[in-house]
């Protein structure tokens, strides 16, 4: 993992971006931020697992019909399964230890 201050490439109202190998960070504080950082090293492994560009295809079909689904594009990112297990885990910070493949798929259909 490679974790990188990087402004100005990270969309307004976040923090973090994950593209494989890479963890941007909006301010050089964030790289401190635990928390933050290990939401997105559970990102790192969800695009591992499906070979990093059916990961970006997924997660934007997934935000499409999130976003149809609740009319909202911040509730649409949230609920994302993606996002749902990465907000869900962040705090635990031996997760990605003990978590199983394709573990994102247990939050498919979780009602919000």
């Amino acid at each position: 993992m490679f974790l990188i201050v990087a402004k100005y490439l990270i969309p307004k109202g976040f923090r973090g971006l994950t593209l494989f190998p890479f963890v941007l960070v909006k301010f050089p504080k964030d790289k401190q931020n635990i928390i933050l950082v290990n939401h997105e090293k559970i990102h790192l492994r969800q695009q591992l697992e499906l070979l990093i560009l059916p990961f970006f295809i997924w997660y934007l079909m997934e935000y499409l019909i999130r976003l149809v689904q609740y009319q909202n594009a911040n509730l649409a990112y949230r609920n994302i399964s993606f996002e749902r297990e990465a907000y869900s885990n962040e705090s635990n910070l031996d997760y990605l230890k003990n978590r199983s493949i394709f573990q994102f798929c247990n939050y498919l259909f979780l009602k919000k």
